[in-house]
């Protein structure tokens, strides 16, 4: 799978060059799960590549970064992915994540208007509950076993990939890290609302995050808010691509 470097080649890839036109348009950024990659968004950035710009983040510890030790903070992540982004933000930003990269997306906006006073032109937030939902997470602690066994109960990894024993080495670290993190955030009580339109997507037979999780991030923004509700479970966005480039580009087209 070819993809074009970015202005910080360790962090964000580009796969499909954005249509003639696009130029000065609208970027949409977008972060994987947990044990995910940047190229689980490949087909997503196909969908949109005739006129939306997308940029996927890669994490530490996957793929072409293996030999890098992956972060286990979502804190320490949404610090880093934001400091790659500085780069490209010089157009609208559009972010969108899916279930843990939907708190680093979430956090990634935060640091923006805390920081820069740049408020994201909007917040996907995919596959995953409110930051007001706190529950206690325990997959990390889970032997290796447990650990694929709750990946193949999600759907998310191909399951020729969690057959090979050699790839499951390699790609075991991060995702215990990413697990690990998810464990240990904790959002701060007193923190300000977005002030960006914030939507949140959610499979209807998700086993990880109830339709009222994903309706709680209405809690988290000032903007507009809005839930859409897709059949499936945590992984809906398999399948459904062209339906969610649509709801991006008509979001994207209110920004223009």
């Amino acid at each position: 799978m070819a993809y074009t470097s970015a202005s910080d080649g360790a962090w964000i890839r580009r796969f499909h060059s954005a249509a003639p036109g696009t130029g000065d348009r609208v970027r949409l950024v977008c972060l994987p799960h947990a044990g995910g990659s940047a190229s689980s968004y490949f087909p997503l950035s196909a969908a949109l590549a005739a006129d939306t710009e997308t940029l996927a983040v890669q994490y530490p510890g996957r793929q072409d970064r293996r030999s890098e030790a992956p972060i286990g903070s979502i804190t320490e992540l949404a610090d880093e992915v934001y400091g790659a982004l500085e780069p490209w933000t010089g157009r609208p930003v559009v972010l969108f994540g899916h279930s843990m990269g939907a708190l680093v997306a979430f956090e990634v906006a935060r640091r923006m208007e805390d920081r820069v006073g740049v408020t994201p032109g909007a917040l996907f937030v995919s596959g995953r509950r409110a930051p007001s939902r706190p529950r206690p997470e325990t997959v990390h602690l889970k032997d290796d076993a447990g650990l694929l066994a709750e990946m193949r109960s999600l759907s998310g990894t191909d399951s020729r990939l969690l057959g090979d024993e050699e790839l499951l080495a390699m790609i075991m670290p991060a995702i215990r890290a990413d697990y690990a993190a998810l464990a240990a955030y904790r959002f701060p009580a007193d923190a300000r609302p977005l002030r960006c339109p914030v939507t949140a997507l959610v499979g209807d037979a998700d086993p990880v995050t109830t339709i009222d999780d994903a309706r709680a991030w209405d809690e988290h923004t000032g903007g507009d808010f809005e839930l859409r509700i897709f059949p499936g479970g945590h992984f809906y966005l398999n399948g459904h691509e062209e339906e969610i480039a649509a709801l991006i580009s008509r979001q994207v087209k209110n920004l223009m």
